[in-house]
C-alpha cells in the first residue's frame, strides 16, 4: 500500500488534482475577500456557487456553449450579490442571517429549476465538459508540466486572479476605497467616498466570482449538475478568507491546502485504504479547521466587518 502512495504517478496525479480541486475554492475565496474588505460578510456564497453550477450547466446543455455557461454563472452570481447587497447595505439587515437565507433560497431554487427543466430522470443529464488546456512547451516538462501546465482554462484564470485581486485591492484607488470603507466607513464618507456604492460593487463582484466557482464544478470538474454539489465549499471559502488574513495571495496557498486534502482523500480511497469512506470525506474539512485554528488568534479582519452603515450615525 505504501508503495502505491510513494510512486511517481500517484504523487504527480495528486499534485495536478490539488490545483484542479482548489479552483472553485479560490474563485469563491478571492470574491469573499473583496466583499469582506468592504465590510460585508457574505455567508450566501455557498448558495451562490450552487446557483452558478446549475445555471452554467443548464446553459451549456441547452446551447452547447461552455463559455456561455460560465458567463451566465457570472451573471446569476451578480444577481444574488445584488440581492445580498440590497438586504445588508440598503435595508441594513443582519449580514449573517441574510447570507444564510440566500443559501436556503439558492438551494431550493437550484433544485426546483433543474427539475422543472429536466424532470425526474433516473440518469442525470450530462455534457461534454471543458478539456484540459495544455500550455505548449511547458506542458511537456517532466513532473512540473504534468502538474501545473495541463489544467483547465478556468484553473489558470483562478490562479492569475489572486495576484490581480492583490493589485486591485492594494495598488489602485478603487481598492483603497474598498479597504477604507471596510475599516472606517464614517471617515471614508467624510472624504467623499460613496460607502453604499462601494459596498454594493464589492459584494456583487464577490458573488460573481463565487458563481464562476460553481460553474467550474458542473462544467469542468464534473460533467453534470447534482443537488448540493458544492458540498460546503462556500463555507470553506469563508474560513479560508480568515486563514488568508484577507489577503488574495494567501488565499491561493489556502485553496491549495483544501484542494490537496480533497485530492488526497479521493486517491487514498482509489488505492484501497481500508478505512470507512466517511473518514476520508472528513479529511479536507478537518485539515481546514486545524489550519484555521492555527491562525485565527492572529487574524485581524476589517474593523467595520458585519457592521451596517447609515450616514449620520456613528
Amino acid at each position: 500500500m505504501i508503495e502505491k502512495i510513494l510512486n511517481a504517478s500517484f504523487l504527480i496525479g495528486l499534485g495536478a488534482a490539488t490545483i484542479r480541486m482548489a479552483t472553485p475554492i479560490l474563485f469563491a475565496t478571492v470574491g469573499e475577500i473583496i466583499a469582506e474588505r468592504a465590510g460585508v460578510l457574505n455567508l450566501g456564497i455557498e448558495g451562490t456557487m450552487l446557483m452558478g453550477a446549475m445555471v452554467g450547466f443548464v446553459t451549456a446543455f441547452k446551447t452547447g456553449s461552455l463559455w456561455l455557461g460560465v458567463l451566465n454563472s457570472l451573471l446569476i452570481g451578480g444577481l444574488f450579490g445584488l440581492i445580498m447587497a440590497f438586504l445588508t447595505v440598503t435595508l441594513r439587515t443582519r449580514q449573517e442571517i441574510s447570507g444564510l437565507s440566500i443559501n436556503l433560497l439558492s438551494s431550493g431554487l437550484s433544485f426546483f429549476f433543474f427539475r422543472a427543466i429536466f424532470g425526474v430522470m433516473s440518469v442525470p443529464p450530462h455534457i461534454k465538459p471543458f478539456d484540459p488546456l495544455n500550455i505548449p512547451v511547458l506542458s511537456n516538462i517532466p513532473v512540473i508540466g504534468e502538474i501545473f501546465f495541463q489544467q483547465y482554462a478556468l484553473t489558470y484564470i483562478a490562479i492569475i486572479l489572486a495576484p490581480l485581486a492583490y493589485i486591485f485591492l492594494f495598488k489602485t484607488s478603487f481598492g483603497l476605497k474598498i479597504r477604507a470603507v471596510g475599516e472606517n466607513p464614517v471617515s471614508a464618507d467624510t472624504v467623499g467616498v460613496n460607502v453604499y456604492f462601494i459596498r454594493y460593487v464589492s459584494v456583487i463582484i464577490g458573488a460573481m466570482l463565487a458563481g464562476v466557482g460553481g460553474a467550474f464544478l458542473s462544467l469542468a470538474q464534473f460533467n453534470m449538475f447534482l443537488d448540493e454539489m458544492t458540498a460546503g465549499r462556500g463555507f470553506i471559502a469563508i474560513a479560508l478568507t480568515i486563514f488568508s488574513n484577507w489577503h488574495p495571495i494567501n488565499a491561493l496557498w489556502g485553496s491549495f491546502l483544501f484542494g490537496g486534502a480533497d485530492a488526497l482523500q479521493l486517491r487514498l480511497q482509489a488505492v484501497g485504504f481500508k478505512i470507512p469512506y466517511q473518514i476520508f470525506l472528513m479529511i479536507p474539512y478537518l485539515l481546514t479547521i486545524i489550519a484555521l485554528l492555527g491562525v485565527s488568534k492572529h487574524a485581524k479582519g476589517p474593523a467595520a466587518l458585519i457592521i451596517p452603515y447609515k450616514r449620520g450615525e456613528r
